[in-house]
């Protein structure tokens, strides 16, 4: 695959893109972890402050299969009914742990909110927006980031939507 992304070099990669742009971040170092809940615990952050990443297939419609990268916060689940209006397809449903992993270069639950490959469109659930920043994992399961949401949006371009369900 064409826009296949090394499994460990995401941590690398986000850590340079970051500088580089001069976002205000830090790294927090953790055990292995890659559920919203447990992480939030362990960094110390609201779990609606946690960016939470999801590789998609959309599919049908005038675009054929593609693949979205959904930012979402970590309390809330995604409305796939509304991913899919959104890229008019007729189904959106995850993507294969293999697919996600070839696309991002991570193991399911260290995905950054950024799509470092372009075969991902990104789109973010409008409500994580309200936080001052964000905190994801960071390409590692032992790893996480605390961004400043306005350098997040600045560096990834997210398509903004309500793509999260009202609990």
């Amino acid at each position: 695959m064409a826009d296949e992304i090394k499994t460990g070099e995401v941590f690398d990669r986000l850590v340079t893109l970051l500088t580089e742009a001069k976002a205000k971040f830090r790294v927090i170092e953790h055990a292995h972890e890659g559920k919203s809940a447990e992480i939030s615990v362990i960094r110390g952050n609201r779990p609606d402050q946690a960016a939470k990443a999801m590789v998609l297939d959309v599919r049908g419609g005038g675009g054929g299969k593609r693949h979205v990268l959904a930012i979402l916060p970590g309390s809330r689940k995604l409305d796939f009914a509304a991913v899919a209006t959104l890229f008019e397809a007729r189904k959106c449903g995850f993507a294969s742990p293999e697919t996600a992993q070839q696309l991002t270069g991570c193991v399911m639950g260290a995905v950054p909110p950024f799509a470092l490959a372009p075969a991902l469109s990104i789109v973010v659930e409008e409500d994580l927006l309200a936080n001052e920043t964000l905190f994801f994992n960071a390409g590692r399961l032992d790893r996480s980031m605390e961004l400043d949401t306005k350098d997040w949006l600045a560096i990834a371009k997210p398509r903004l939507a309500r793509i999260a369900t009202r609990d």
